[in-house]
């Protein structure tokens, strides 16, 4: 398994992959200078990571290869349907998937996602639009949702 590191707003990111694709993602608050990866077989991913941060990327044109049961395999498949910007529920995924009473399932399938930026498991929000839980943290959920919000129009008046 290859592993590079980006240094993003959200934290040291270490993404990890193969030539079957990129498998995971995650974030690490140790210093930077500590953590020498580099894997030119990942560098596609993290030109991708650093476009979408700046705001020009929309849309990850990756392979990916997240490994979980089937049944999360289908929930992570279904969060690659949420557009850039928008949100849904956990209940309206449970009922995309054909059960509305497994919302608990979807939710722990979420919770689960190891490819937390490039499948975008935090578009997935609570019934009420309240923002639920986040394996990264509440935080970085808001960070991730405010960067994809279309541009605001500012204020004429000071």
């Amino acid at each position: 398994m290859n592993k590079a590191l980006l240094k993003t707003p959200l934290g040291n990111a270490i993404l990890e992959g193969d030539s079957k694709g990129i498998s995971k993602l995650t974030l690490t608050e140790e210093a930077s200078e500590h953590l020498e990866l580099q894997a030119p077989e990942l560098q596609e991913a993290i030109d991708q990571l650093q476009q979408y941060f700046s705001g020009k990327l929309k849309e990850f044109s990756l392979k990916l290869n997240p490994q979980g049961t089937d049944f999360q395999k289908k929930v992570w498949q279904a969060l690659l349907t949420i557009p850039y910007g928008r949100t849904t529920s956990y209940m309206d995924l449970a009922k995309e998937l054909g059960d509305p009473l497994a919302i608990r399932a979807v939710a722990a399938a979420n919770g689960k996602n190891p490819l937390w930026i490039f499948i975008p498991c935090h578009r997935v929000i609570g019934s009420d639009g309240s923002l639920t839980g986040y394996a990264g943290g509440l935080w970085r959920k808001r960070w991730l949702l405010e960067h994809e919000q279309p541009a605001k129009q500012q204020s004429l008046f000071i």
